[in-house]
């Protein structure tokens, strides 16, 4: 089955914004968000062959050296659909964005098949 990479995406702004909310606050997003998402991974488990995660600050290598950077991803997730559309069609009102101030996830297909063990 085709497999596609879904990146999470939260521009740097709002997780700034996010971040300097009171901690009840962002707690009460959590209280929320957190059982809603772990309900949407249950009912599509049988989609995700890796389940990913959320990431932290990036650090890029260029020809020119090793430096801090900034991109908006903040997490990823393999998917298993017979389409990107039937992939996209998982993410549709994901809490990621209905309810955390994530503002998107990018489906990109793999274009070469993962190592077999």
């Amino acid at each position: 089955m085709p497999r596609f990479l879904a990146v999470y995406t939260m521009k740097p702004e709002d997780l700034a914004r996010f971040r300097s909310m009171p901690k009840s606050e962002q707690d009460a997003v959590d209280a929320v968000g957190l059982p809603l998402w772990a309900e949407w991974e249950k009912k599509n488990a049988a989609s995700f062959p890796d389940r990913g995660g959320m990431v932290g600050r990036t650090t890029r290598v260029t020809k020119d050296g090793i430096a801090s950077a900034t991109n908006p991803f903040c997490g990823y997730i393999v998917v298993e659909a017979d389409t990107i559309e039937a992939a996209a069609r998982l993410f549709e009102n994901h809490p990621h964005f209905t309810v955390f101030p994530g503002d998107g996830v990018d489906i990109m297909p793999f274009l070469t098949e993962p190592p077999q063990s």
